[in-house]
């Protein structure tokens, strides 16, 4: 499949949500989350979060991180789509920081005036991400690709599903 029509539909399921699923690994444990996330264009999210909080304090024991994006106001049995990522995260500091606040800023606005002086910013950088949307790559298709350092999308595998056998 070509890296641009892979491009496309990720770029359009990354704008399809403000809030993402983050689901992160502690113990031996998986632990889910949300946050409201921004996005740049060699794929890295950002979000805010308080460094006490038990994802935050799982990423900083394992920063393996897998993350799901979707629009929730999707109808059942009507064309989906989602993107989920994998990858890993950690916490911002310095210059890092200053760069998400201001990728951050790009999509809310209203970041900059809020008082949430306790809360740090955390960058995923995704290896892989793996996409469905039944209108653009047909029914029951679910494609993954790679994601390499300078942001380029590699197909790995498309998965058809028939939900009729």
């Amino acid at each position: 499949m070509a890296e641009r029509r892979i491009r496309t539909a990720a770029r359009k399921l990354l704008d399809a949500s403000t809030l993402c699923a983050i689901a992160t690994v502690a113990g031996g444990r998986a632990y889910v989350s949300t946050a409201y996330f921004a996005w740049t264009a060699d794929w890295r999210l950002v979000w805010l979060s308080e460094p006490r909080a038990k994802h935050s304090r799982n990423i900083r024991a394992n920063g393996s991180v897998a993350i799901a994006i979707f629009d929730s106001h999707q109808s059942w049995g009507k064309p989906d789509r989602g993107i989920q990522l994998f990858g890993s995260a950690g916490k911002l500091a310095g210059p890092e920081a200053e760069a998400a606040a201001d990728i951050y800023a790009n999509r809310f606005p209203g970041h900059r005036h809020s008082s949430l002086g306790a809360y740090r910013f955390y960058e995923f950088r995704p290896r892989r991400l793996k996409l469905f949307d039944e209108v653009a790559l047909g029914a029951g298709t679910f494609v993954t690709a790679r994601v390499g350092r300078d942001g380029r999308l590699e197909w790995e595998r498309t998965e058809i599903y028939d939900a009729t056998t």
